[in-house]
């Protein structure tokens, strides 16, 4: 089982976006997929269609040692499973930053999970900030996927996010930390600013950007609406078949070679 922390630090970046479709994705294929929405705000949960309800979340096995397979949730997509996300979750941060294991507290009840062997993949989506739910998602992950904005803006919160993993490995926390890629998203083809920043991007961190786009659609913003998955939503549409190469991209990049460590030469220190 691999942990994989989807996670930038600027919110609007088509993060839940890519957590809720690569995963959904990534089951249609056959994968055994665990979604762990950390966000409070509880957009991937919503976007899947489920309710957020008080103790559905991943904060009682945190803070009160609960079970983690008690709060996980089958959705209605074949080998996709789900641990919700609730308001709950916003003191979570204040509890877990008062306890002296709160960088490898998550750590534990993943490894509780991983233990299991139920699943290939967890995803952890999570909130778009620099607070304590984010760091624990890095210290507990094997990898990192960041979506990137193809915006000017979106550059700046790359560089804040690198530190952080650096800040992370250093400290000893999770020294195996890896970047598995960047991903581009809410590209516009028509933009020339667009077309600049894939350029920057590739050329400063090369093998480190995935080459599937993922595009700006109308669709991809409605699909969450409905509580639908892109492939659900509109599964002949740019916005489908962009996922759909991602994820396929996603599992060759790892057959082909290990995830790139964000100790590699070339990323901002």
């Amino acid at each position: 089982m691999r942990i994989v922390a989807i996670t930038n630090q600027k919110g609007g970046v088509g993060k839940t976006t890519t957590a809720i479709n690569l995963s959904a994705c990534l089951a249609h294929l056959g994968h055994r997929v665990l979604l762990i929405d950390m966000d409070s705000q509880g957009n991937a949960t919503s976007g899947l269609g489920l309710a957020k309800e008080e103790g559905g979340s991943i904060y009682a096995a945190l803070v009160e040692g609960a079970d983690p397979h008690e709060a996980i949730r089958a959705t209605r997509l074949p080998n996709l499973s789900i641990i919700r996300a609730h308001q709950e979750l916003a003191g979570c941060e204040i509890e877990l930053a008062q306890r002296g294991n709160h960088l490898t507290r998550l750590r534990e009840v993943l490894d509780q999970i991983r233990a299991s062997g139920h699943f290939d993949f967890v995803f952890l989506d999570c909130p778009p900030s620099l607070g304590v739910l984010m760091t624990s998602a890095l210290a507990a992950a094997d990898e990192m996927l960041v979506p990137l904005q193809c915006e000017y803006f979106g550059l700046e919160g790359l560089s804040s996010i690198v530190q952080i993993v650096h800040q992370i490995r250093d400290c000893g926390a999770n020294p195996n930390l890896l970047l598995e890629g960047i991903v581009m998203t809410m590209f516009d083809q028509r933009a020339n600013l667009a077309n600049q920043v894939v350029n920057d991007v590739k050329s400063n961190l090369a093998e480190m950007v995935y080459e599937t786009i993922i595009p700006r659609t109308v669709r991809l913003g409605e699909a969450p609406s409905f509580g639908k998955a892109i492939i659900e939503y509109e599964p002949s549409g740019r916005g489908a078949q962009a996922y759909r190469a991602l994820a396929q991209e996603f599992l060759a990049r790892r057959a082909a070679k290990p995830a790139l460590s964000a100790m590699e030469p070339g990323l901002p220190r």
